[in-house]
């Protein structure tokens, strides 16, 4: 990815699917990770997996707790050069279904757990005047799908958020990038498969479509290396002008799933 060797990263979802593998490969490169997860077992068994990797149990929902952690990464392992924010929920249901209670945890988690992570690490780059922020957006913020109208909705939140702040920033030493996913053969993805799935992301993952995390972190880390602002990895790009250049068609296809 960049040369995190004896520098501080912090990884959420760290225990699971592309945030583990992204742990995994910068404590292989000598960084000092720090893993945010609420799922304590594997916590532990990630951070067994190399003395450079510590976990806290943190929920990026609640701010203070998000503060907390932060300020004990710093403390424990010093400061932080790279965030890398991959940590989400992604249920299914009928917008008609899904209960305000339940959007509002989303958003808490999705898009607040977004942007609390980012306030608690990038005022202190600013001033260093270096760091990384890598954040997981989503495809699925552009190219619609149904059943899943809340995540979409959380991630086209993350995705104008970043957007807007790589710019905001620009020119201070502190580069941020938006990864924009498809679907990726993840625990996330057998999340909304516990649900009332989309028929496209049912086919894909029947078919063995899905995306391969470790395909997908290698397009990233090529993406980061190149220091693009907006990172499609795969097949994402294409779904991203299909569904900009042909919108009817795009619903057409996607509902005939649906059938």
């Amino acid at each position: 990815m960049i040369d995190m060797s004896d520098k501080v990263a912090i990884v959420t979802g760290g225990a699971s699917g592309m945030g583990q593998i992204t742990a995994r490969r910068l404590a292989q490169q000598g960084a000092k990770v720090a893993i945010f997860d609420v799922n304590d077992k594997a916590l532990e068994e990630t951070a067994a997996e190399a003395d450079n990797i510590t976990a806290f149990h943190c929920d990026i929902s609640d701010l203070q707790d998000v503060q907390a952690k932060v300020a004990q990464v710093v403390s424990a392992l010093g400061p932080i050069e790279l965030l890398v924010h991959a940590a989400a929920l992604m249920p299914a249901h009928k917008l008609i279904d899904h209960t305000h209670e339940d959007m509002e945890q989303l958003f808490r988690i999705n898009y607040f757990g977004t942007t609390y992570m980012i306030r608690a690490v990038l005022p202190a780059m600013m001033a260093r005047g270096r760091g990384r922020i890598i954040a997981f957006g989503s495809i699925a913020g552009i190219a619609l799908v149904p059943k899943m109208g809340a995540y979409c909705a959380t991630k086209a939140a993350v995705n104008a958020y970043i957007e807007v702040l790589q710019n905001e920033i620009r020119g201070s030493g502190v580069h941020v990038h938006l990864v924009c996913p498809p679907a990726v053969n993840t625990p996330l993805v057998d999340q909304t498969i516990s649900g009332d799935t989309p028929g496209s992301i049912l086919e894909a993952k029947k078919g063995g479509r899905l995306g391969d995390p470790e395909k997908m972190i290698d397009a990233i880390e090529k993406g980061v290396r190149k220091n693009k602002d907006i990172i499609y990895p795969k097949e994402a790009k294409l779904l991203y002008l299909w569904r900009a250049l042909f919108p009817t068609l795009w619903w057409k296809v996607v509902m005939n799933f649906e059938k």
